[in-house]
């Protein structure tokens, strides 16, 4: 579930090539914090999944609100 999750996100996600540099920014909207900067593309992509999913890790740790995307939710539901 995580992973189709986190394919889902970032499959939203938004790059552009910053001109000070050449380098590539990435962030997905809706998920304020998570963004990447890396000199090529594939490494942008690369950074981009690496703090999408530490900021879930402490999202889900600290029971802070996670966006849904593409109908998946990854709320922990109680259970009896």
């Amino acid at each position: 579930m995580i992973r189709e999750y986190i394919s889902a996100a970032m499959s939203k996600a938004h790059y552009e090539i910053l001109t000070d540099d050449c380098s590539y920014y990435g962030d997905i909207p809706g998920f304020e914090g998570v963004y990447a900067n890396a000199p090529t593309l594939e490494e942008c992509r690369n950074l981009l999944e690496e703090v999408l999913e530490e900021w879930l890790l402490l999202s889900i740790s600290r029971d802070l609100p996670i966006p849904t995307v593409d109908g998946l939710d990854l709320k922990i539901k109680e259970t009896a």
